[in-house]
């Protein structure tokens, strides 16, 4: 899986760079990619003097431009104007800069990345089995997690299909999923194991894993059975399959006494240390 904060380099200067993993897409700093592009050594301006001018023209890219944090130079995490590729592509048109052309061809080469992984996915699976190795997880858990992409994958190929949007539209799906089953959104679901920045499903239980597992191939089963038409459709799926998974996991707490749903995670102990004094 990817770093969620990364710096990665065009003609050695640095593009900050953060996933988010509910659209499941790179952002980018805009005032590292304009300064990347015009060398100019008051970016930040060139930038607040072009997003005034995108409002005035009442572009809609104004309001796609969102915040996230990122390491600013002092080291302290930072909200920062970001963009996804497609959004940077509009933007860097309304920049004059001969880089402008390789820039593109450097943009569409780094969000190749996630592309990659689609075309190859053996090569993905390689990574991420040394990646969760190097963390410590064992291999029982690391096949569980493996196989939750793999369906996870599936699922969204299944959306994809019946014009679901990437980005809100599958975030929104995800949440829909999530709460019918566990009774926790994403976000819920995450604050309950005191995770920030961190990947929730690389902080589940084997139980928690194969539930969440079950409703969301059940949701793609579903969705290929019933070809929902409008995303409303897709919803009410998404909730059905939840629910499956909801049965199951009540009829595992019913014989074992204990709550499937635990606050568990794999932290490391700096970061367990960070979440305390939080």
């Amino acid at each position: 899986m990817p770093d969620k904060n990364k710096i990665k380099l065009f003609e050695g200067q640095k593009i900050r760079s953060v996933w988010k993993e509910d659209e499941e897409e790179w952002y980018f700093s805009v005032v590292d990619v304009v300064g990347a592009l015009l060398g100019n050594e008051n970016p930040r301006r060139y930038w607040s003097d072009l997003k005034i001018k995108i409002k005035e023209e009442g572009s809609e890219l104004y309001e796609k431009i969102v915040q996230l944090k990122l390491k600013a130079n002092d080291g302290k995490m930072r909200l920062t104007d970001v963009a996804n590729i497609e959004e940077l592509f509009r933007i860097i048109q309304s920049i004059p800069s001969p880089k402008a052309e390789p820039f593109k061809l450097w943009l569409a080469k780094v969000g190749s990345e996630r592309i990659d992984e689609d075309i190859d996915p053996e090569l993905a699976i390689a990574r991420a089995v040394e990646s969760y190795r190097r963390k410590g997880y064992s291999e029982e858990w690391i096949n569980q997690r493996m196989l939750s992409i793999k369906i996870r994958n599936g699922l969204t190929d299944e959306w994809k299909k019946r014009g679901v949007e990437r980005g809100k539209q599958f975030a929104v799906l995800t949440d829909v999923i999530s709460k019918e089953w566990s009774g926790m959104t994403t976000r819920e679901y995450k604050d309950y194991k005191g995770l920030r920045k961190h990947n929730l499903r690389d902080n589940m239980t084997d139980t928690e894993l194969i539930l969440n597992m079950l409703a969301e191939n059940t949701t793609k089963e579903i969705s290929k059975a019933k070809k929902p038409k409008t995303f409303k459709e897709s919803r009410d799926i998404a909730k059905e399959g939840g629910g499956v998974a909801s049965i199951a996991r009540k009829a595992i707490e019913d014989h074992t006494g204990k709550s499937a749903i635990t606050n568990q995670n794999y932290l490391p102990d700096s970061d367990q240390k960070k979440r305390i004094e939080e």
